[in-house]
């Protein structure tokens, strides 16, 4: 089926869309450098925004969203339940919201987790494995005329082994160019929006998180006995659901002495393999010489998972101590010197003088 460009306002249209136009300059060598270099990955396409069309050619600017048959409707992405084997039809919308034609690739696109938590596609030449590539499209280069729409049918299916649990993608419309410097370096850049696609492939469900590599550091500070602890840890949903993990952190002292307890932030959502780095300060911790940290994260629903760290808490003001005692050392050892009768110490003799008796 062809797409069917549809002419007339598009109000209201950009409010709907699940998408950003993101950019990628990926500035690399001369085109006869080594094969196989990695394109850096462009950012990920936003809730609630557009192209922008001062870094698009001449006013393009496009949204991509859910549609249908009978256009747009509600949906801010796409979000299927599918068995293996099974499959699905239905249609991405392309806006063009320029006074220009343009002409847009179509393409979909696995997702995945940035290290701050955001949510990433993978650029067009990485191809997609999971459910980016289980998308086919009517077409995948759309010519879109100034203020239309393009329907584009597509078509997901499910392979027979693909395995239980959530799977993250999106469908981008993009549009590439390139050009070179006066020194022959290549400038790629790649404008896309996008729009979401969430498939849970029915099966077993197993959420699950894994707490690694977490590390204490411990700062004085200048008010006597207290500082900041800092707890850095990478958080890895190693199960096969998305989720927004709740996460806790719990401080003891020697002999396991309570110190602290409390709630973070929730977590940004987490793919399945997506892997998270964060790091927590923890203000007014005493200096109580030895401080544990033990960071647990949740996911909804779950068992927590957890991993503790320990490091050495101690206060520029401990170092009173061996100077107060040096010196309350000094002031006795003066003193005692200072005796009558004491070895190395002065003595005071008087001398009486006698007189001759006069006869």
């Amino acid at each position: 089926m062809d797409a069917h460009p549809r002419r007339g306002a598009v109000r209201g249209c950009a409010a709907r869309v699940l998408a950003a136009a993101v950019a990628l300059a990926a500035v690399a060598g001369p085109l006869a450098g080594p094969a196989g270099a990695a394109p850096a990955p462009s950012p990920a396409p936003t809730p609630g925004a557009t192209a922008d069309p001062d870094t698009a050619a001449p006013a393009a600017a496009w949204s991509v969203q859910p549609s249908g048959r009978g256009g747009p409707g509600n949906r801010p992405f796409f979000s299927y339940d599918l068995a293996p084997g099974g499959t699905v039809t239905d249609h991405v919308g392309v806006t063009n919201l320029g006074t220009a034609p343009v002409t847009l690739t179509v393409y979909g696109s696995d997702a995945y987790n940035t290290t701050s938590g955001g949510f990433d596609l993978l650029p067009a030449d990485r191809p997609p494995t999971d459910v980016g590539g289980w998308i086919r499209l009517a077409q995948t280069t759309v010519t879109v005329p100034a203020r239309s729409r393009a329907d584009i049918p597509f078509t997901l299916t499910v392979p027979a082994n693909a395995t239980p649990g959530d799977h993250a993608g999106g469908i981008v419309a993009s549009v590439t160019s390139s050009s070179a410097d006066a020194r022959g370096h290549a400038t790629r850049l790649e404008q896309r929006v996008g729009s979401r696609v969430y498939l849970r492939v029915n099966g077993p469900l197993r959420p699950s998180l894994r707490v690694d590599d977490l590390k204490a550091a411990y700062s004085p500070g200048w008010h006597p006995g207290t500082g900041e602890l800092t707890l850095t840890y990478t958080v890895r949903n190693t199960g096969n659901t998305r989720t927004a993990p709740t996460q806790a952190v719990r401080v003891e002292g020697l002999f396991g002495l309570p110190v602290d307890s409390s709630t973070l932030d929730p977590l940004p959502e987490l793919l399945p393999g997506g892997v998270l780095r964060r790091t927590v300060t923890l203000s007014g911790q005493p200096a109580a010489l030895r401080l544990s940290a033990a960071v647990s994260v949740a996911p909804d629903p779950g068992a927590a998972a957890s991993s503790s760290a320990a490091a050495w808490a101690l206060s520029w003001w401990y170092l009173l101590v061996p100077v107060l005692a040096a010196g309350t050392g000094w002031l006795l050892w003066r003193r005692r010197t200072r005796r009558p009768g004491t070895p190395g110490g002065r003595r005071r003799t008087r001398t009486a003088g006698t007189t001759a008796a006069k006869p």
